[in-house]
C-alpha cells in the first residue's frame, strides 16, 4: 500500500518503487500526514456500510468501530500520539437530520470504546462538534479526482481552534476514495493550527479493485448511495 493515503497497489508496481508511494501521492500531496484504512470497499464489508448508513442498522457500527479500532493499535504514527484529539468527518446539518445520524460520529465513538485502557489512558478525546461543514455539497459519486477536489474545497471550518492547536487529530471516515474529503477536513485543522493530522476509514474504494452487487437488494442500497454521501 501507498505509505502515505494507504491506497492498496499491485505487487508488481510496488517491486520497482524505491519509494511506496502511489501516483497521487508523487504528484499530489494530500494534506493529511497519513491515511489508513481496514479493508477494501467490497464485498461484505461494503454491504456492512451500506446497511449502517442507508437501513440505519446502527448497531453495525459497534463492529466496524472495533475494525478500526485494531488499525489504530496497528499504525505507529497514530498509537504513539500523545493526546490526540479523535474528530468524526462531519455531514451538513441538513444531510444529517434527513438520515437521522452521522455514521463517521458513530464509528468514532465505537473506535475509542473499542481502543484498551492503555490507549485510552492518553487522555484521549473525541470531539463529534468540533468539525462542521459549512456548505452542502454534490454527492462524490462519479467525479474525477480534480472534480471532487473542488467540491469540497473549503467545505468545512474548526469551530475552536485553540482546542487544536499545536495537537494530533485522527479524523475517522467511513469510506475513503480519493482522500479529497479527508484532506479537506485536514486544510481547516492545519489552519486551526493543528500539528499532526492522521485519518482513518473503514474501506478504501479504488477501481483497481472493483466489486459488484450481489443481490437486487444491494442494487437498491447502492443507488440510494449514489444520491447521498
Amino acid at each position: 500500500m501507498c505509505a502515505q493515503c494507504g491506497l492498496p497497489m499491485a505487487a508488481g508496481l510496488t517491486e520497482s518503487s524505491s519509494a511506496l508511494l502511489c501516483g497521487a501521492c508523487r504528484t499530489d500531496k494530500f494534506h493529511f500526514d497519513l491515511a489508513r484504512v481496514y479493508g477494501l470497499y467490497r464485498g461484505v464489508l461494503r454491504r456492512l456500510i451500506l446497511q449502517l448508513k442507508f437501513r440505519r442498522r446502527e448497531r453495525l457500527a459497534q463492529r466496524l468501530g472495533s475494525l478500526l479500532a485494531g488499525v489504530w493499535q496497528q499504525n505507529e504514527a497514530v498509537a504513539r500520539s500523545e493526546t490526540p484529539l479523535v474528530v468524526p468527518v462531519p455531514l451538513h446539518p441538513l444531510r444529517e437530520r434527513e438520515r437521522g445520524f452521522n455514521q463517521s460520529w458513530l464509528l468514532a465513538r465505537e473506535l475509542v470504546r473499542s481502543l484498551p485502557a492503555s490507549a485510552r489512558a492518553k487522555t484521549l478525546r473525541l470531539d463529534r462538534r468540533l468539525l462542521a461543514r459549512v456548505r452542502m455539497t454534490a454527492p462524490q459519486t462519479g467525479l474525477s479526482l480534480s472534480a471532487r477536489r473542488e467540491n469540497v474545497r473549503g467545505g468545512f471550518r474548526v469551530r475552536w481552534p485553540e482546542r487544536v492547536r499545536g495537537g494530533s487529530i485522527v479524523l475517522v471516515d467511513d469510506v475513503m476514495t480519493t482522500g479529497a474529503t479527508l484532506s479537506a477536513c485536514a486544510v481547516a485543522l492545519r489552519a486551526a493550527g493543528a500539528a499532526q493530522v492522521f485519518a482513518l476509514a473503514v474501506a478504501r474504494a479504488t477501481p483497481q479493485f472493483p466489486d459488484f452487487p450481489l443481490s437486487t437488494a444491494d442494487t437498491e442500497v447502492d443507488a440510494r448511495a449514489g444520491e447521498q454521501t
